[in-house]
């Protein structure tokens, strides 16, 4: 079971989909939400203020990305696609546009439930490490607080936890296949667009030119490092 009163807001057009969501997640301990449409979901996210979101892409009235996407310009809530389109395409747009995870259906509840409890955890885990600066870029996780030149960074928990690690690490590469077990879990290891996208997510928010990153380093063919010397 669940801690008690985590709430899920899931927004799918297909009642039935809703209906046997709101049936397995209430019958694991989570309070459930239901939206039929994105403009439903953005007005439920302000009032039923939940802690996760699982969102279809295929809204009748708006996109299933671009509500990631209004999300994204003030929230920091965990997002989980749940949709019929496979391509890599739709997948890297989703995540780009801030998702944290992404679902093809037809879909194991087992598997979603652990996906779930992934992305909460990233959000629920308390930090005791120090404060770590590196050029203008300062990340306090303790505080879970990013800054740049004094002001403040918001980023999704899933750009927060990849950064984390990095942080953790920094000065030393982390290989594709280490961060993506590290951030995402056992079973990713292979879902490389996953990490570039976020990489690239974190660039956009923290370098002053992403296209020649400063912190965040690639070791071509390898992976990444964060950059612990000026």
């Amino acid at each position: 079971m669940v801690k008690e009163g985590v709430r899920v807001l899931v927004v799918d057009d297909e009642r039935a989909i809703r209906r046997f969501l709101q049936a397995a997640l209430d019958a694991h301990g989570y309070v459930v939400f239901e939206a039929a449409n994105g403009e439903e979901a953005l007005r439920s996210v302000i009032a039923d203020r939940p802690d996760l979101v699982i969102l279809d892409l295929g809204l009748p009235d708006i996109e299933g990305i671009e509500v990631s996407r209004r999300l994204r310009q003030w929230s920091t809530i965990p997002i989980i696609i749940l949709s019929v389109r496979e391509q890599e395409v739709e997948k890297i747009a989703a995540l780009d546009a801030g998702a944290d995870d992404y679902l093809t259906k037809p879909f194991g509840i087992g598997e979603l439930m652990a996906r779930m409890r992934v992305v909460l955890r990233r959000v629920a885990e308390p930090e005791t490490s120090p404060v770590c600066q590196t050029g203008d870029l300062v990340v306090d996780l303790a505080r879970r607080r990013v800054t740049v030149k004094g002001e403040e960074v918001f980023l999704t928990p899933t750009e927060y936890d990849l950064l984390r690690v990095l942080v953790q690490h920094a000065g030393k590469v982390l290989i594709h296949r280490q961060l993506l077990r590290q951030v995402w879990g056992v079973g990713y290891e292979s879902e490389l667009h996953l990490l570039r996208v976020n990489i690239s997510n974190l660039r956009r928010k923290l370098e002053p030119d992403p296209t020649r990153p400063q912190y965040i380093l690639t070791e071509p063919g390898v992976g990444y490092r964060l950059r612990s010397e000026f």
